[in-house]
C-alpha cells in the first residue's frame, strides 16, 4: 500500500502509517501535479492547504481513503469522493483544546491591546494611557456554535467568571446549563454580547453570518473573534464597522483565501490577526495526525474508520432496500433544520414499511447528519451518531412499523424543541426522493438541489397572488408550486420552487402580508 502526505503533519502520524504502508511526503503540490501522481496511491493525507478537488479524485483510481488531519473538510470534494467510493475521514477531537485556548488568548489580547502595546514599546514608545483595556470578568461572551470547540471555550470562559450566551439550535437547554450558558437567538446574542466568538462550519447557512446588518445591531464596545472559518464574516462590512466605531475590535485567525498575506483587515489597528494558528500546537498536531493515521491503518486492515465524514458503510444485502432511502433521510433532516426554531429536546424517527425490517442505524445517522450539517462542525456517522446526540443533551427515539398505509416505505422525523415541534416525512416514488408531509400537511415535492420557499399562512383569496407579485418584482422565477390546507380558509402551507434564492428583503416583504405566519427559504 502507498500513502501520499501532501501537507506537513506530525511525525507521530507518519511513523504509525509507515508500519503498514510506504509513505511519500510531497507538500505544496499544485492541482495539476497532484492529478498527475495521485493514481499511484491508496491513501492521501492532507491538512487545510491542499485542495482535493473533483479532478484530483477522478484521477485517483487506487485511492480508498482520504485523511484530513484536522476538523474541517472544506478543502475536500466530499460528494466526488463518495461517488467514487472513497472514504473521507477527519480528526474531530485532536485540535479541540488548542483551538479553544487560542480563542481565549485572542479574546484576552483584544481586551488588553496586547499586540499593539508590544509593538509600541518595541518602537521605543512608553504610551500606557493609549492602551487602557477592559477586564473580561462579568462581560457577556456570545458563542455561535456550541459543539466540541465551542463547549471548551464556554468552560474556560466560565472559569474567567464571564456570562455566557450561546446560539446553536442543535444543543439542548440542559446541555447548555451544564456549560453555564444561556441559549438565545442570534439577534439577542448580537445585541447583548461584549465578545462574540464563532465556532461553526462554513455552509450556505453560515456564510457571512456576521455581515453589515448584524454588525449594526452590536454594542459599540463589542469585539469579535473568529478561529473557525474564513467566510463566516463579511470582511468588508467588518472593516467598515471598525472604522466607523460601530464595534471596538476583532481578532481573526482565518480568512476567505489562505494562505493570506494581504487583506483589507490588516490596515486596521483595531484588528489582531494570526495565520490560522488555532490548531498549531505540538499537542494538537500530534493528536490530529495520529487520529487520522489510526483510521488509515484500520481501513487498510479491513476495519471501519471511526470518523468517516461521508456515507457510513452499508452491507451489500441491505443496500438494495435501504440504499435508496439514504438521500431521503438526509433531506428530511435538512428540511427540519431549516424549518425548526428553538433548542432541540427530542428527536423521533419512525420507519414504516419494508425498511423497518432492517438495521436502521445508518438511516438514523444520516437523519442526524442532515439536522446538524448546516450549523455544526461535528460530522455524524454510524459510529458516533448516538454519542453526538447524547453529548448535546438530545434524546433520540426510533420506532418501526412493518406496514405503511400510503407508501411502500416512509421515513418520518419529528423534532421537539423549546418553541414547539416540527415534522417531515419522505419516501421514494418512481425512483426519486419525495417529501410527502410537513407537520400535519400532506404534500408532494421533489427536492432538486434548488431553493424552496415554505410559507405557513391562512388560506384566503388573493394571498398567493400577493406572494407571486413579490417574487415577480424581484425577477425570481417560480418553477412550480404546491399548496396544502386543513380546510377552506383554515391553516395552510405553500411551497414554491424557486430558480434563484429569495433575498432577506423580499422574505420580509412576504412576512408583512396579512395572514402569513412564517416564510422560510430552504435549500434541498
Amino acid at each position: 500500500m502507498k500513502v501520499l502526505v501532501a501537507d506537513p503533519i506530525s511525525k507521530d502520524g507518519i511513523e504509525m502509517v509507515r508500519r503498514v504502508a510506504d509513505v511519500d511526503i510531497k507538500p505544496n503540490l499544485s492541482e495539476k501535479e497532484l492529478v498527475s501522481i495521485i493514481g499511484n496511491y491508496d491513501a492521501l493525507i492532507v491538512r487545510s492547504q491542499t485542495q482535493v478537488t473533483a479532478p484530483v479524485i477522478l484521477a485517483a483510481n487506487k485511492l480508498v481513503i482520504i485523511g484530513r488531519a484536522g476538523v474541517g473538510v472544506d478543502n475536500i470534494d466530499i460528494e466526488a469522493a463518495t461517488e467514487k467510493g472513497i472514504v473521507v475521514v477527519n480528526a474531530p477531537t485532536g485540535n479541540t483544546v488548542s483551538a479553544a485556548e487560542h480563542t481565549i488568548a485572542l479574546m484576552l489580547a483584544l481586551s488588553r491591546h496586547i499586540p499593539q502595546a508590544n509593538n509600541s514599546l518595541k518602537a521605543c514608545q512608553w504610551k500606557r494611557s493609549e492602551f487602557i483595556g477592559t477586564q473580561v470578568k462579568d462581560k457577556v461572551l456570545g458563542i455561535i456554535g456550541l459543539g466540541n470547540i465551542g463547549s471548551e471555550v464556554a468552560q474556560r470562559a466560565a472559569g474567567l467568571e464571564m456570562k455566557i450566551m450561546a446560539y446553536d439550535p442543535f444543543v439542548s437547554e440542559e446541555r447548555a446549563q451544564q456549560l453555564h450558558a444561556e441559549m438565545v437567538s442570534l439577534e439577542k446574542l448580537y445585541r447583548e454580547a461584549d465578545f462574540i466568538t464563532l465556532h461553526a462550519p462554513l455552509t450556505d447557512a453560515t456564510h457571512n453570518i456576521i455581515g453589515k446588518n448584524q454588525l449594526a445591531t452590536m454594542k459599540p464596545n463589542a469585539r469579535i473573534i473568529n478561529t473557525a472559518r474564513g467566510g463566516l464574516i463579511d470582511e468588508e462590512a467588518l472593516l467598515e464597522a471598525l472604522n466607523e466605531g460601530c464595534i471596538a475590535g476583532a481578532a481573526i485567525d482565518v480568512f476567505r483565501e489562505e494562505p493570506c498575506t494581504e487583506n483589507i483587515l490588516f490596515s486596521s489597528d483595531k484588528v489582531i490577526v494570526t495565520p490560522h494558528l488555532g490548531a498549531s500546537t505540538v499537542e494538537a498536531q500530534s493528536l490530529a495526525a495520529t487520529e487520522v493515521a489510526k483510521q488509515i491503518v484500520d481501513v487498510f486492515s479491513g476495519r471501519s474508520a471511526r470518523y468517516a465524514v461521508n456515507a457510513p458503510f452499508i452491507s451489500a444485502e441491505a443496500m438494495n432496500i435501504i440504499g435508496p432511502y439514504l438521500k431521503v433521510a438526509r433531506q428530511i433532516g435538512q428540511l427540519v433544520s431549516y424549518l425548526g426554531e428553538g433548542q432541540m429536546r427530542k428527536i423521533s424517527i419512525t420507519y414504516q414499511g419494508e425498511i423497518a425490517n432492517y438495521n436502521t442505524n445508518v438511516l438514523k445517522a444520516i437523519v442526524l447528519g442532515g439536522l446538524l450539517d448546516r450549523l455544526s462542525e461535528e460530522r455524524v456517522n454510524l459510529v458516533n451518531a448516538n454519542k453526538v446526540a447524547s453529548h448535546r443533551g438530545i434524546k433520540v427515539v426510533e420506532e418501526k412499523e412493518a406496514t405503511c398505509e400510503n407508501f411502500p416505505n416512509l421515513i418520518s422525523l419529528k423534532v421537539d424543541t423549546s418553541e414547539g415541534c416540527i415534522s417531515a416525512a419522505g419516501t421514494i416514488l418512481r425512483g426519486e426522493s419525495h417529501i410527502v408531509r410537513v407537520n400535519d400537511f400532506w404534500i408532494d415535492i421533489v427536492p432538486t438541489g434548488g431553493y424552496f420557499l415554505f410559507s405557513d399562512h391562512i388560506d384566503r383569496p388573493g394571498l398567493i397572488g400577493e406572494v407571486g407579485r413579490i417574487t415577480g418584482e424581484a425577477d425570481i422565477n417560480v418553477s412550480h408550486m404546491h399548496l396544502s390546507r386543513s380546510k377552506p380558509r383554515g391553516p395552510a402551507i405553500m411551497i414554491m420552487a424557486l430558480d434563484e434564492p429569495l433575498s432577506e428583503k423580499e422574505r420580509q416583504k412576504i412576512l408583512q402580508i396579512p395572514d402569513v405566519h412564517n416564510a422560510k427559504l430552504v435549500k434541498l
